[in-house]
């Protein structure tokens, strides 16, 4: 095994603070243009080749991206001029397990200056074998994680493709008006059994024999609460989810499988609405209007939720694209002084096609498979995450080590 040696930051890579670049002044092309919280739009040339490592400078400081292509970083961040013979794939791993919050010296704007942080006292492997190695079985992880977020994405937008298709642009029924005899995605019986006539509604024309309700009146509506934060007997010990808008903001996917806070009994009993059942669908009502998932396991909520008990006819992967696809009328409804918030008032007597039950459980049985798939995406990548922050931390102390294949 190689030996470790004590050093500094700056002798493991030179950080360089990054470069201006107006958004007035960016022209779209190939090179990534990369700000302290990731990248932010393209540019036509670059200012960096790479693969490259960047940390935050200015706004948010620390962590770490790794850039395997040509790039412009922005003057908000800092990036590695020269990794001293280190691999690079080690260098960013090495650099996102340190704590640099301690180094920030902004009075008001978080800042990270690098001739603070060049001078840290650290230990790391001198052979470059052994860098390559630790890099190997992080990247690995987080090469799976990469290819899972793009299934799940690809799930997500064929779903939401089918949703439009069916129940939005109404593409079978027009289809069928037109002559023809079958429609991809669609079961032949089911398109078999489609109208080819439309009738006037409240949102304009619909297929013959669909009809059109309030949201209000095919899935409940409900809201939540916050227990009182001063009484423990809500929170010590809690076991349900509690779900905030807060939690949604962080999801890469619309299903929510866990939650920042969880309450006790004690907790669930002071909100009204109790425990939610998973298959719920849950939007954000305020701070801001808008967020969606559905509940992948039982929760409970706090008051900047609007949610949608799937107890009528609409199945939860319905009711979710038609949030998905209606949210600029959703908006539209909301009001307030200080930020935009939609009232269950407000909310229930928006509009939704409700299809005939054939079409729905054809719908269905196309839409579920795909949302099953991607929660199994989403678990996966989670478990993946975990084992990398775990190996992350004793990988790069040393306490875990790899074997390195001999030449």
């Amino acid at each position: 095994m190689s030996s470790w040696i004590n050093a500094t930051l700056g002798d493991l890579v030179e950080f360089q603070r990054g470069f201006d670049l107006p958004v007035g002044e960016r022209q779209a092309g190939k090179f990534p243009v990369i700000a302290s919280t990731g990248p932010v739009g393209t540019h036509n040339t670059f200012k960096v080749r790479g693969p490259g490592v960047v940390i935050g400078r200015s706004g948010s400081i620390g962590g770490g991206q790794f850039i395997d292509c040509d790039f412009w970083p922005l003057n908000t961040t800092l990036w590695v001029k020269d990794f001293k013979g280190n691999d690079p794939r080690f260098a960013f791993y090495f650099i996102k397990g340190l704590d640099l919050s301690t180094f920030n010296v902004g009075s008001g704007v978080p800042t990270l200056n690098r001739n603070h942080i060049h001078p840290i006292a650290v230990r790391f492997p001198s052979d470059v074998d052994e860098q390559r190695a630790i890099a190997g079985v992080l990247g690995a992880l987080d090469d799976k994680i990469e290819q899972n977020q793009r299934t799940a994405w690809a799930l997500e937008r064929l779903a939401r493709a089918i949703f439009r298709a069916w129940f939005v642009d109404f593409e079978p029924v027009k289809a069928k008006a037109a002559g023809a005899t079958a429609f991809p995605s669609m079961p032949q019986p089911i398109f078999d059994a489609l109208p080819t006539h439309f009738i006037d509604s409240a949102i304009g024309p619909v297929p013959e024999g669909w009809e059109v309700k309030a949201i209000g009146y095919v899935v409940t509506t409900k809201g939540g609460g916050t227990p009182s934060t001063k009484n423990p007997e809500y929170w010590d010990g809690g076991e349900h989810c509690w779900a905030t808008p807060k939690d949604m903001s962080h999801l890469s996917h619309p299903v929510l499988l866990d939650t920042e806070r969880r309450i006790t009994d004690a907790g669930v009993n002071a909100i009204s609405s109790g425990i939610l059942p998973a298959g719920t669908v849950l939007m954000s009502s305020r701070a801001p209007v808008g967020y969606l998932a559905i509940a992948g396991v039982p929760t409970a909520i706090n008051q900047g939720f609007i949610a949608m008990v799937c107890d009528g006819p609409l199945p939860p992967t319905y009711v979710l694209n038609w949030a998905f696809t209606s949210m600029d009328t959703i908006k539209a409804h909301a009001s307030g002084t200080t930020f935009p918030e939609i009232s269950k008032k407000n909310f229930s007597p928006l509009p939704v096609v409700v299809p005939t039950p054939d079409i729905l459980a054809a719908y269905q049985q196309a839409a579920d498979p795909l949302f099953e798939l991607l929660t199994a995406c989403v678990k996966e990548c989670d478990q993946l995450a975990q084992m990398r922050d775990y190996l992350l931390s004793k990988l790069l102390s040393g306490d875990v080590r790899v074997e390195v294949a001999n030449a």
